[in-house]
């Protein structure tokens, strides 16, 4: 081993590109072990009323740490500082924008990313919310080089997780991002010193994995009952399932399904009162709806929104 191996395996320059919660964890991990020559992360963003500057939760973790943080608009802006940099390795998790060629080619030992799904399956942006969304029974950490292609490059090392029943995109998302903290860590030497594997990902097994839209979250009635049910734990915490309530948007954050038939009732009637929710016609049975969001109102039982609600409920429409 030549005296560069030696010392990049000693004291590696990293840079570190994330943005949202999800990578924290990672990002700490790395700290605890290595030092972080730089952060990238996503431009600081206006919230609230007065359009008050919300730092990135990344940012925080580097500001605490007095570490470099570069924020470019479009990451080619920040092309010469990175490069000046002269990293050995460029590690992304969640960073929010598509890294261009001349980014990859920079690291010495290339750029490589922690992605939320067992690759090639799930690839995209909204790799939790969709292994929930559409029915996995389970999902897991990919450590992966980044390509040019949508999350398309050499895998290194994989761990699987189950998705319970109980799972919502929220208690995933938070298992998942330790997940990608510990295989990292575990994978990390290897990459350091060149003995990691690269495997190639099967591109006839590949799903995705999308960013969430609008129509993504409006609820079709004429749906199954589980993909109800799993369109609703996948939402949750965020962006949340809807559907329209006297023409507003009422979200759902919690439901279950029974095993009553309802024939008579028409596609999103509501069927029955319950003592934890009301219970509405779906394409193949009944959903009961427990935890909702009424349009400009707190999150609340749906027992409490139909104790307070001045009008029959059963056999009304919802779309």
């Amino acid at each position: 081993m030549d005296f560069d191996k030696i010392e990049i395996k000693k004291n590696p320059v990293i840079i570190f590109m994330g943005t949202p919660e999800f990578s924290v964890p990672v990002l700490e991990g790395i700290l605890d072990k290595y030092k972080v020559r730089a952060i990238v992360t996503q431009p600081d963003k206006p919230v609230g009323r007065h359009g008050k500057l919300k730092f990135s939760p990344i940012k925080e973790v580097a500001i605490k740490n007095n570490i470099l943080c570069l924020q470019p608009n479009k990451i080619k802006e920040a092309l010469q500082e990175i490069n000046t940099l002269k990293p050995d390795l460029i590690i992304t998790c969640a960073y929010g924008q598509i890294l261009p060629l001349e980014l990859l080619l920079i690291p010495k030992l290339g750029c490589i990313n922690v992605h939320a799904s067992l690759l090639p399956k799930l690839r995209g942006g909204a790799p939790i919310h969709h292994a929930i969304i559409d029915g996995y029974s389970e999902t897991g950490v990919t450590i992966m080089y980044m390509a040019e292609g949508m999350d398309t490059g050499d895998m290194i090392s994989q761990r699987k997780i189950e998705i319970k029943d109980e799972d919502t995109a929220s208690s995933l998302h938070d298992k998942l991002s330790i997940l990608g903290r510990d295989l990292l860590l575990e994978t990390l030497p290897s990459i350091l010193d060149g003995t990691n594997k690269r495997v190639k990902q099967d591109e006839s097994e590949a799903t995705y994995g999308f960013n969430i839209s609008r129509k993504d979250e409006k609820i079709d009635f004429n749906k199954t009952m589980e993909k109800i049910i799993n369109q609703v734990r996948g939402l949750n915490s965020w962006p949340g399932a809807y559907f329209l309530f006297d023409d507003k948007i009422m979200k759902v954050w919690g439901c279950y399904r029974t095993d009553k038939c309802y024939g008579n009732a028409m596609i999103g009637e509501v069927t029955a009162i319950y003592p934890d929710g009301f219970g509405v016609k779906c394409g193949n049975g009944e959903v009961v709806f427990t935890v909702i969001q009424p349009e400009g109102k707190k999150k609340m039982k749906a027992s409490d929104f139909i104790n307070g609600y001045h009008g029959k409920l059963v056999g009304k429409i919802l779309k």
